[in-house]
């Protein structure tokens, strides 16, 4: 068995119930080569964790970014919980000497595959937060993409592409950019929408998204890089 005294000292985490960290740690792939451990994998727990992940990040966007759009917080909540982002991460806090996994797994390099070290750490959060709490997995997820996040949200908000373009617009030609609907394709759960932006009665960008806003924030992107 690993050492999870130690790697709950690592997470800065103590658990109450050990068993759930334990179980997080199980790769399916050991209960295939030993099917009466008790425990179990720890997919189900990989599903809760990926959940709880999401929301943190989504509600601490929306705290942080009042004035970023839809758009642009589902590409940045995206980014920092994407399975290289976490891998990452589970690389640095040494999560893979810590898996229980089959000997065959094993030999394939899996204690370093992303997939793995992804889901695992998605797991682990989910054992903290049925645990500890909702405080508790926040102030651990914070403080596992500190790095990120800081390097991230650092470059949007210097990125702002609407704002930029009406300041640029507003000072140059003394107007403000339009953006019109060129078109709207997909169904309705799967939409794409494609928006002109439109400066000084002169179309200059074009772009499509999965939102009007995404679609007219890439646009005032382009456009920007025309008028530079």
């Amino acid at each position: 068995m690993p050492d999870i005294t130690e790697f709950q000292k690592i997470l800065g985490v103590s658990f109450k119930r050990p068993a759930l960290l334990e179980q997080a740690l199980v790769h399916s792939s050991y209960i295939n080569e030993n099917p009466a451990y008790t425990l179990g994998h720890n997919e189900r727990l990989e599903f809760l964790g990926d959940a709880v992940l999401n929301f943190i990040v989504a509600e601490r966007l929306y705290r942080e970014f009042p004035d970023l759009s839809e758009g642009r917080m589902t590409r940045l909540r995206a980014v920092l919980v994407r399975g290289d982002t976490l891998a990452k991460i589970a690389r640095n806090i040494r999560l893979g000497d810590f898996l229980l996994m089959g000997k065959g797994e094993e030999s394939s390099g899996g204690r370093n595959k992303t997939p793995n070290l992804a889901g695992a750490l998605e797991a682990v959060i989910a054992a903290v937060y049925l645990d500890l709490g909702a405080r508790a997995t926040a102030k651990m997820v914070h403080k596992l993409l500190v790095a990120d996040w800081q390097k991230l949200t650092s470059l949007e908000a210097e990125i702002d592409y609407k704002s930029k373009l009406q300041e640029f617009t507003q000072s140059k030609y003394q107007s403000t950019p339009v953006y019109r609907l060129m078109s709207e394709t997909g169904p309705d759960h799967n939409k794409v929408f494609r928006i002109e932006v439109i400066v000084n009665n002169k179309a200059l960008a074009a772009a499509e998204g999965k939102s009007k806003k995404m679609a007219e924030t890439e646009a005032a992107r382009l456009a920007l890089q025309e008028l530079s």
